[in-house]
């Protein structure tokens, strides 16, 4: 199974995929070598996974895509009040459009619980929102609030429930606090994929996405 993995990061959603050949784009060129670390046998793509995703999504079963949350998450009322003005990134909602319209194959992006109602509806799963063409079943997944600005837990912590151990990545601009917030639990990323696996059954028996 062919599967773009777009705004890579360290890859939480990709750590149980099993028997896939996948391709990750990551912008951070330090993130992209510590996804490498893990994921060896993946292809990275160190560029804009916004523009990778235009030229080359018709060469994939499957795709996934986590645009950057910032400017749509719920800290914006916060940070609005205290002076920080900013547009919600609007690539977001490209992505989901253009996915829609002219990808054959079952997708997902995925995306924070906006401090806006969305704009398109989405399924909801722990933390996430997902926009896909598929069913996502329900699944009673443990969500440890990872992404949380308060009260976080120590790093070590986030370790142990993600299965990612970074303490032996030394390079320089890699935030490990900061990417580990922004996995996917390993164990959604999986059930995500196993629901998409199922649409593509479907699919081949001449049934119809969700």
């Amino acid at each position: 199974m062919r599967i773009l993995n777009l705004y890579a990061g360290i890859g939480g959603n990709r750590k149980l995929w099993d028997n896939a050949h996948v391709t990750a784009v990551e912008l951070d060129p330090a993130i992209a070598e510590t996804y490498k670390y893990f994921f060896p046998d993946d292809q990275i793509i160190i560029g804009d996974a916004h523009e990778y995703l235009l030229k080359n999504y018709d060469r994939f079963d499957f795709i996934w895509s986590s645009p950057p949350c910032q400017s749509h998450s719920l800290l914006n009322t916060a940070l609005n009040a205290q002076g920080v003005v900013r547009y919600p990134d609007m690539k977001l909602y490209e992505e989901i459009i253009f996915l829609k319209h002219f990808f054959s194959g079952p997708w997902v992006v995925e995306n924070v619980k906006p401090y806006y109602r969305p704009l398109i509806e989405a399924q909801k799963m722990c933390r996430h929102l997902f926009w896909t063409n598929f069913h996502i079943r329900h699944k009673d997944i443990n969500d440890k609030s990872i992404g949380m600005v308060e009260n976080e837990p120590p790093i070590n912590t986030w370790r142990d429930i993600l299965g990612f151990d970074i303490s032996k990545i030394k390079k320089a601009g890699v935030r490990k606090r900061s990417i580990l917030r922004n996995c996917v639990l390993p164990e959604l990323g999986k059930h995500i994929l196993d629901c998409a696996m199922g649409a593509l059954v479907k699919e081949e028996q001449g049934g119809l996405f969700a």
